[in-house]
């Protein structure tokens, strides 16, 4: 590794070491008393997206899902592309792994930077999810050659710093076009999800000057703090309720070689869906008098 990634490294990796051995007498516990987390261990992700530490999240957030009809009468034997946001410092509300996957046909393996996977004990937890890095040969790989459907936060790393205002929320997609790129190619179905309350969750602590933007956005990973319950960093969420609502699947056509007009008019339509499932879903969860935008 380099300097950079070192220095990044040692720390994360000692706080979560710190955060484990925190957490394992529940882990025994759990595990003892109705077969936790690590049995059986040979399940592979469609086992481990039970993971009691996600479904806790899910219960703490008062977690819902919403999705239309549309979104199971989809054509079978078509990959999936969740593609979600906004990402917030941390998009807690997709943990609910096992219910993309049970809920919406295959396997459905989410997505996170590269580097994330390679952090020790963080990184195996992960992999055991189903999570995959987001890179083109990954994602593309998960999509064709397994028929399993693949969700992505698609405002990322840069989503974060875009925390939105009273009156507004932000999405970082309007560059994000390498990803209906690999739509196309794929002939998968787009299903725009939008979470409410993500951006609740933390308060992040970045300098006024953008260098912590810079910097996490090279590494692709953050480097900044999240500030959350009893102004914990790194710790538990505000208690937020947080709802992910699906819109309406894209289907997307297959092309092999996708134009730049052909990515620029389904990129447009991906765009066109937030907003459609923002404002169908904005009054039920508190957000009637904001507006959705795109940057």
């Amino acid at each position: 590794h380099s300097p950079s990634m070192r220095f990044l490294l040692l720390p994360l990796s000692l706080y979560a070491g710190a955060l484990l051995a925190a957490a394992l007498p529940f882990i025994y516990f759990y595990r003892n008393s109705v077969g936790g987390i690590l049995a059986p261990r040979n399940g592979g992700p469609r086992v481990g997206q039970y993971l009691y530490t996600e479904r806790n999240t899910a219960k703490y957030l008062s977690l819902r899902l919403v999705w239309p009809r549309s979104v199971h009468e989809k054509p079978r034997g078509r990959p999936v592309l969740f593609l979600a946001v906004p990402h917030g410092f941390a998009p807690l509300g997709i943990t609910g792994y096992s219910l993309w996957s049970k809920l919406f046909g295959p396997l459905c393996r989410w997505t996170c930077a590269p580097v994330v996977l390679k952090i020790p004990i963080v990184g195996g937890f992960m992999r055991r999810v189903g999570y995959i890095a987001a890179e083109k040969r990954a994602i593309e790989d998960a999509l064709v050659k397994k028929g399993e459907s693949v969700g992505v936060v698609l405002d990322g790393i840069a989503g974060m710093f875009c925390p939105g205002t009273a009156s507004e929320e932000v999405a970082f997609v309007r560059s994000r076009k390498g990803i209906i790129k690999i739509a196309l190619r794929a002939g998968a179905t787009i299903v725009p999800v939008y979470g409410f309350g993500h951006t609740s969750l933390y308060r992040i602590v970045a300098d006024p000057f953008g260098l912590l933007r810079a910097l996490s956005c090279k590494l692709d990973t953050s480097v900044v703090l999240g500030i959350g319950r009893w102004c914990w960093p790194l710790g538990p969420p505000h208690r937020i309720a947080v709802t992910i609502a699906l819109g309406e699947p894209i289907d997307c056509p297959h092309i092999d070689a996708p134009a730049v007009s052909d990515v620029d008019e389904w990129h447009a339509r991906l765009l066109a869906g937030f907003k459609a499932v923002f404002d169908t879903h904005k009054a039920a969860c508190g957000a009637a008098h904001k507006q959705l935008r795109f940057v």
